[in-house]
């Protein structure tokens, strides 16, 4: 095949006939179209010259892991003080067991496996074992209602669900009777507080797998196809009811190998990276992160707690000093807001010492050549500070450092590059399999989401002036459709099979990506101006240190208004934002003469100094705007941050949009009052 494969003709492309020498030896389903809706429909691949690559199943990639990594450690969990962990070879045994554990629960070809729970071992070999038996694996966030549950445990027919405990075992039991297709429930974490029908235990479960051969097993793996659906990522909902989009084992194994290189992770016979899992696994971006990419190139993936974005994920990375670490932008920004509250509290030569340090790290981060002197300081700032300021943060032996599934902030961006961290954007989408457009070491644009990654196809349409499109996407990672919606299919595919992002995006002479927002975000104003707020809504951020969200208003309005939340504590048990003013929020009132340290001493305009100060920042904002339509004509402060406790960030802590217009619908109307 590698010899098939390598023919290539004068101009650097595979002749046609290649491909379908290709095709041909791999074992496909029949198809008749690039997409469908159904859970057992099958898609034709889009196999081109620029990926020709052997089609495989989830099971092969594993297989063919195994046969390369499986003396390696795979997986180590922490239970109590000690780390217990699993080879690969191990891993892919216990896969078997629990795919053989749900064919004895009479999950059905085709039908869900739906998981809700925190990202553990156990969470991986369900998942792993659900495509074994020839389920559909779908994850479901921790954070989800029962009615939320509810919805994706019978878009997808699921037959069995696997929760991590009584917390999550409660929710299901409350609609457990409206699901018609279930037939048994599984609990991995913690004991049964009762015996119920149809309710196990996780070693109860795996014992179950003992009752089935590995020839009944392996019978199921056979029949299965690389061009059949095999994974379910729900989207977070954010204008509906969150759509199914179906995953075939061909968008991940192909994915888990071209996405991962693009970043530059390095397979395990070169150099074994070590990953903390810690993001909800239900989201595309940690599954194809922590678990595929981790079974494909033999990655050791450590479980945080459970209580990880409670405060305790620092000391887990600190544990297991990973190579690589990713993040969604509101993590970054906890991290960022952490390391400012510990740089205040030291000492006064200190903290100069670390500001300098940061600085001289910004700057020459930030220059693309650096004179001999800057060089020295640099050398300097790194071995007396910031390398140890890195450890502290379990990064001494992190060398790639990476954000998505969400815009981060051109502050942010800064502040780690200050820590000489570059933070790797990536941008893709539930319905590209993750990530179509990588940045990494060898792919690097300040505030860029980097270039495509190869194999993968783009274009840009309906370009406007400064030469911003929709962003559409081609390749083997596009989706197969969303399960049961023919028309949200056809919504998201043109006539061609080119996926439309929604995304208004600029690509540069070099081919970085610069995303300017969500196209339905463009805030078209009463006088017909568009507006994309994400640089206006970044500006004000970045002019107001005490500004934890902002978020702009005027679609179809006269003028601009923003509502804006102030930094505040969390409470760690329930990660609702607390009346607290975070120590950054504390230290910008102190700057300006006020004396305030909770969010209701400010709010109602109670303190002058604050509403001035936030008016003469909104108003450096608007001194920079292209056109007077681009002001913010008004403004006011929240009674709370924004959470996903209070619902106005999804899962990941993108912005809700649609949510907050509805929750502060009287807010706005005020704006626009007469």
């Amino acid at each position: 095949m590698t010899d098939l494969l390598g023919q290539i003709v004068g101009d650097g492309l595979l002749e046609k006939n290649v491909i379908e020498e290709v095709l041909a030896c791999a074992k496909l389903a029949p198809a008749q179209s690039l997409w469908t809706t159904e859970a057992s429909g099958s898609v034709q691949l889009r196999m081109d010259e620029h990926c020709p690559e052997q089609p495989i199943t989830v099971h092969q990639m594993f297989y063919n892991s195994v046969q390369k990594y499986g003396n390696l450690t795979a997986l180590a969990s922490k239970r109590g003080n000690k780390w217990e962990k699993a080879t690969f070879l191990e891993y892919y045994h216990l896969c078997r067991m629990a795919a053989k554990g749900f064919l004895k629960l009479g999950l059905e070809q085709f039908h869900g496996v739906a998981i809700l729970g925190f990202n553990s071992a156990e969470w991986f070999i369900a998942a792993v074992g659900t495509v074994f038996a020839g389920g559909i694996m779908a994850g479901i966030y921790t954070t989800n209602s029962p009615d939320a549950c509810l919805h994706v445990a019978n878009d997808s027919r699921a037959n069995v669900i696997v929760v991590e405990n009584q917390k999550q075992l409660d929710k299901i039991m409350q609609v457990k009777d409206k699901l018609p297709h279930l037939k048994a429930i599984v609990q991995y974490s913690g004991s049964l507080k009762e015996k119920l029908a149809n309710l196990y235990s996780w070693e109860e479960f795996m014992e179950l797998g003992l009752e089935v051969s590995d020839h009944e097993l392996d019978e199921v793996i056979s029949k299965q196809r690389a061009n059949q659906c095999c994974v379910l990522i729900y989207t977070s909902g954010t204008t509906g009811s969150p759509k199914g989009v179906m995953l075939s084992h061909d968008n991940i194994t192909w994915t888990a190998h071209h996405a991962s290189r693009a970043g530059d992770m390095q397979p395990a016979e070169i150099r074994q990276e070590s990953l903390v899992s810690y993001l909800p696994l239900s989201h595309i971006a940690a599954q194809i992160y922590d678990l595929w990419t981790g079974i494909k190139w033999g990655e050791q993936i450590s479980f945080a707690q459970p209580d990880a974005l409670k405060g305790t994920l620092v000391d887990s990375l600190r544990e297991v000093t990973p190579t690589a670490h990713m993040g969604v932008p509101r993590v970054w920004e906890k991290i960022m807001e952490k390391i400012k509250e510990g740089i205040s509290r030291c000492g006064y030569m200190k903290r100069k010492m670390v500001t300098w340090a940061m600085s001289v790290s910004l700057d020459a981060n930030q220059r693309l050549k650096k004179d001999e002197e800057k060089s020295f300081l640099f050398t300097l700032a790194e071995k007396l500070i910031l390398q140890k300021l890195r450890a502290e943060l379990g990064f001494s032996s992190c060398v790639k450092f990476f954000s998505g599934a969400a815009p981060i902030g051109r502050e942010t961006l800064q502040f780690f590059l200050g820590l000489n961290i570059r933070l790797y954007e990536a941008y893709g989408m539930s319905e590209t399999s993750g990530p179509h457009f990588m940045s990494g070491p060898e792919a690097y644009q300040f505030l860029s989401c980097g270039k495509v990654v190869p194999g993968c196809q783009y274009k840009l349409i309906n370009i406007n002036a400064d030469g911003s499109g929709e962003v559409c996407f081609w390749g083997r990672n596009v989706f197969m459709g969303f399960l049961n919606l023919e028309d949200k299919t056809k919504e998201a595919l043109d006539e061609d099979g080119w996926l439309r992002s929604g995304d208004l995006g600029k690509v540069d002479e070099d081919g970085f990506i610069y995303i300017n927002g969500r196209i339905k975000e463009l805030i078209i104003t009463a006088g017909g101006e568009n507006i994309p707020p994400l640089p206006i809504e970044d500006a004000v951020k970045q002019e107001l240190s005490i500004i934890s969200n902002a978020m702009l208003i005027g679609d179809e309005r006269k003028f601009l208004s923003m509502l804006l939340t102030l930094k505040c504590t969390v409470n760690p048990e329930t990660t609702e934002p607390t009346d607290i003013l975070s120590l950054e929020a504390v230290e910008f009132c102190q700057r300006i003469g006020s004396q305030s340290t909770k969010l209701s001493d400010i709010t109602g305009g109670k303190d002058k100094l604050v509403y001035k100060s936030i008016e003469d920042g909104i108003g450096q904002v608007n001194s920079k705007a292209t056109s007077n339509a681009q002001r913010i004509q008004k403004w006011t402060i929240l009674d709370k941050d924004f959470s996903v406790a209070g619902g106005e960030l999804g899962p990941t802590m993108k912005l809700r949009r649609p949510v907050v217009l509805q929750m502060y619908h009287n807010e706005i109307e005020n704006f626009y009052r007469e």
